[in-house]
């Protein structure tokens, strides 16, 4: 009929009209020119109140559309199948691509891209990750030799912080995000106590100097003190560690039920603290003991730090100043110093050692959040950052620091060693590496045959009365880790 003719001249307008705007992908399919017929002949036995010209015309506009999409996802496949021989003779050259399963992205629009332009892309997208050079990790002939000596599972969620009591007995203590803290024997790694006291995650604990309490901080915006009182087991046999690392078991990803299997849930469960802190309207971060354990010093997400009266619960002064949330906080082991940090990229100095003066300076070391601060038994303090880097800086002259370590990753909750002046940094990346004061690197703990941390690294602690187990960390893999550190005479001496 004339109308239908007219129809199927405007239907091959607007496809000559479409086609110069599609991309220029050859047709390979034999059987397309037959499916118009047939689409008609399917709509003939349809209902429907449009007009059968009008049916017709739009049955050919979205026939387009999905030859187009059949001929894009064609064009998929192919690049496919070349990004995956190109990662091959990458893989082939010695260059390990990370994050390498490229064929789960988007659809590619455009099949004009050579082999050879597709090879430098990716070796540029990926450059950063496979050839950066930290440059302050400086070389050294002589390094610690580093020994995982004993795992501490039992938490249901990620553990925040770590610490060693400084009186005998001398146990191991952990804050979870699964609202407890948990004392572990160090020898056997059986839990010995339970702390579920807070209503929110536990962000920080810390052991006072000459009693059995402990100071927790969390998220339920109160800060806990408790006394606990724990009988080690009896020493047993060491454990093969490398006949337990050779087993066929999959340790990705722990399961809620492995916690479960070495039964910290037997252990005796403390529910009620002797002492609660609860001033802050915010977040509490961090806690510490002031020298002496008479004061103890808060920081909060409410931009401030409280210092208060363990005696009688007073708040005793609010440090504040910083413009964003509180990250650290920390207490110099000999003098009455408060170090804060913070999201603002600053950490500042608190001075409580004159009663009738109390200042404060304010240190822009950093270019991102200040992960922490800490002091070491000398005249220095050292602040990571997420901005990579680690500062170590004279307590007598702030203005610059006398060591940079620049490293690949953000720096979590660092620690000090203070017999042996080794700094632990704990990163985003799952490492743990050890420097020296001077900014020079010793070693990284190992991370191969199913050893160390799966996820990120929360924490560090030092435990300087145990030469067998001599420093612990912590990490979102719901585990805390004690290794051996071993450091050569030749590095002691420097």
């Amino acid at each position: 009929m004339p109308v239908e003719s007219g129809n199927s001249a405007a239907a091959r307008q607007v496809k000559q009209k479409r086609k110069s705007h599609s991309l220029s992908i050859r047709r390979t399919n034999s059987t397309e020119q037959d499916r118009p017929g047939m689409q008609r002949d399917m709509l003939e036995g349809q209902d429907s109140k449009l007009p059968m010209s009008l049916r017709s015309n739009l049955l050919d506009l979205f026939g387009q559309i999905e030859r187009e999409f059949e001929n894009l996802y064609i064009e998929n496949l192919e690049l496919r199948r070349e990004i995956e021989s190109l990662n091959e003779r990458l893989a082939g050259e010695g260059q390990t691509v990370d994050g390498g399963d490229l064929s789960k992205g988007a659809l590619k629009t455009k099949a004009s891209h050579s082999t050879s332009q597709l090879s430098q892309k990716l070796k540029t997208t990926y450059k950063a990750s496979t050839s950066k050079i930290v440059s302050s990790f400086k070389a050294t002939t002589s390094r610690a030799v580093c020994q995982l000596v004993k795992e501490y599972v039992g938490h249901r969620d990620g553990i925040w912080d770590l610490a060693v009591t400084r009186v005998q007995p001398l146990v191991l203590g952990t804050a979870s995000a699964d609202h407890c803290s948990m004392l572990w024997s160090i020898e056997t790694g059986k839990c010995l106590l339970k702390y579920a006291g807070h209503a929110g995650s536990v962000n920080s604990i810390k052991f006072h100097p000459t009693e059995q309490m402990a100071l927790t901080a969390s998220g339920d915006q109160t800060a806990h003190i408790w006394r606990y009182m724990v009988q080690l087991p009896l020493p047993q046999p060491p454990a093969d560690i490398s006949a337990s690392l050779d087993d066929d078991v999959d340790f990705s990803d722990k399961d809620e039920a492995d916690g479960e299997a070495d039964g910290p849930n037997e252990c005796p469960t403390i529910r009620v603290a002797t002492t609660t802190l609860k001033s802050h309207q915010g977040v509490v971060i961090a806690a510490d003991w002031l020298v002496g354990g008479k004061q103890v010093v808060t920081a909060s997400w409410d931009r401030a730090a409280n210092l208060y009266d363990v005696e009688t619960s007073e708040l005793v002064h609010t440090l504040t100043g910083h413009d964003q949330e509180l990250t650290h906080c920390c207490t110099h082991p000999t003098q009455r110093l408060v170090v804060t940090s913070s999201r603002d990229t600053t950490f500042r100095l608190w001075d409580f050692r004159d009663p009738s003066i109390h200042s404060v300076n304010v240190f822009q070391g950093h270019t991102d959040t200040v992960t922490s601060a800490v002091f070491t038994v000398g005249d220095n303090v050292v602040s990571g950052s997420d901005d990579r880097t680690v500062k170590v800086w004279d307590l007598k002259n702030m203005r610059s620091p006398i060591a940079t370590i620049r490293t690949d990753s953000a720096v979590n909750r660092i620690s000090v060693s203070a017999n042996q002046r080794i700094i632990a940094l704990p990163h985003d990346n799952r490492q743990v590496r050890l420097f020296d004061m001077n900014g020079v690197r010793l070693a990284r703990l190992p991370r191969s045959n199913r050893q160390g941390h799966r996820r990120m690294v929360c924490c560090s602690s030092w435990n300087e009365e145990n030469q067998a187990c001599n420093l612990f960390t912590c990490g979102f893999d719901r585990q805390a880790i004690g290794w051996n550190i071993n450091i050569p005479a030749l590095l002691q001496e420097k």
